[in-house]
């Protein structure tokens, strides 16, 4: 039995292998993130000294049972697929932590017959572009993936969140992309998963926002002069833009669109997910532009060859650096006015990874649509269907504007 079938059956029948599940260490009561899936039932479960409730979908909360001799809390409920779900974990009216969890569709589970890719072992390098600074990596390599005479290439920032148990992370692309490559709906590629950095210049030891969040080039020349040339020395990747896609979530995002916005002709496809388009790296004294003016960029200047997939949601962060679901609105209109080939997917989700998630068969499907391994190039044009549509118009949803 997989997994997580085993853990939600134990839940269903409220058998005592629960309390051993889930004290083995599977990703459930890692802070907020505290739920689980397989196919329409959903595992929700936290840690409290105190009885617990949750909340589902904003509706009324819910007792949960106790595990007892522990202070587990779960409950199991069957939601509806093909959405994300919002859950909030309550202890004496008090909330101990909200999220947002996918229901899968059929092609994020794995599926008998599909030929499975490899993952290589951890590799670390070390940067002069970020002097200092040290970096992980994994590669993974699709069945099929032509690594002697070029495969296609995808990136991907914060890698380390993507190279654990398939089954038990949210963003499932090992199983997704193996599922695609075995329907032939995206070409066997190499994915390389690469962690932000450690050391350097950073004040403390992660680099991530100055890597990821500073709008400019360095990042860009970082992959294309340091990560790619190690890669290649086991993986022959193809160099043309038309068959290399680079991807990232948050700060990933922001990360990923301006590596292709820098250099369009090393890559022309993105996947951008709740895209931290505002002022995270904003230093007005050194001359550096925040995140926000990514979507002035792409009013005012040359349109790029570009196709690009963005999603985000309206209960995204507001902070004193900027509105992420505005700032992705402003970008989606930005393209929209200027012609280019994208898709906005714009849900009622937070700041997490589940409408990623959800939606990366769908993504992964559309960003690498058409796609003929004996091009070298192709001309991006907006849809049809996208053309006949207006500019996104936003109103105030949560209370009275009056």
């Amino acid at each position: 039995m997989h997994p997580l079938q085993e853990l939600i059956e134990a839940a269903r029948t409220h058998s005592p292998k629960l309390k051993d599940l889930l004290a083995a260490g599977l990703p459930l009561l890692a802070g907020r993130d505290g739920a689980a899936v397989w196919g329409q039932e959903f595992l929700f479960a936290v840690e409290s000294e105190k009885p617990a409730m949750v909340s589902v979908d904003k509706q009324p909360a819910v007792a949960m049972t106790n595990i007892a001799g522990t202070k587990y809390w779960y409950r199991l409920m069957t939601l509806r697929l093909g959405t994300t779900h919002n859950y909030n974990y309550l202890v004496e009216g008090r909330s101990l932590g909200t999220y947002d969890v996918a229901g899968y569709n059929p092609d994020s589970y794995p599926q008998a017959g599909v030929a499975h890719g490899t993952l290589s072992e951890k590799k670390t390098l070390t940067s002069k572009i970020y002097p200092g600074m040290s970096a992980n990596y994994w590669v993974y390599v699709n069945a099929g993936a032509d690594v002697s005479r070029g495969a296609p290439l995808m990136v991907w920032q914060d890698g380390e969140t993507i190279v654990g148990n398939q089954d038990l992370l949210r963003l499932r692309l090992q199983i997704v992309s193996d599922n695609l490559v075995q329907k032939k709906l995206i070409p066997p590629m190499v994915h390389v998963l690469i962690s932000p950095g450690s050391g350097g210049e950073a004040q403390g030891t992660r680099m991530r926002s100055i890597q990821y969040d500073t709008v400019s080039d360095r990042y860009g020349k970082y992959l294309l002069e340091e990560v790619l040339p190690e890669v290649a020395k086991t993986y022959k990747l193809r160099p043309d833009a038309y068959s290399r896609a680079i991807a990232g979530a948050s700060s990933g995002a922001i990360c990923a669109f301006n590596v292709a916005w820098y250099t369009p002709d090393q890559f022309s496809r993105v996947l951008s997910h709740i895209g931290s388009y505002v002022a995270l790296q904003w230093h007005p004294e050194q001359h550096v532009d925040g995140g926000y003016i990514v979507s002035n960029n792409v009013r005012r200047e040359a349109k790029r060859n570009l196709r690009v997939w963005l999603s985000d949601g309206t209960d995204d962060q507001e902070t004193t650096s900027g509105s992420w679901p505005l700032n992705n609105i402003l970008l989606a209109n930005g393209l929209k006015l200027k012609g280019y080939d994208f898709h906005f997917r714009f849900g009622e989700g937070m700041h997490a990874i589940a409408q990623g998630a959800l939606d990366l068969p769908e993504s992964l499907t559309w960003l690498w649509r058409d796609y003929d391994a004996a091009k070298t190039a192709q001309t991006y044009e907006m849809e049809e269907a996208e053309r006949a549509k207006p500019v996104f118009r936003v109103k105030i949803a949560n209370r009275e504007v009056w």
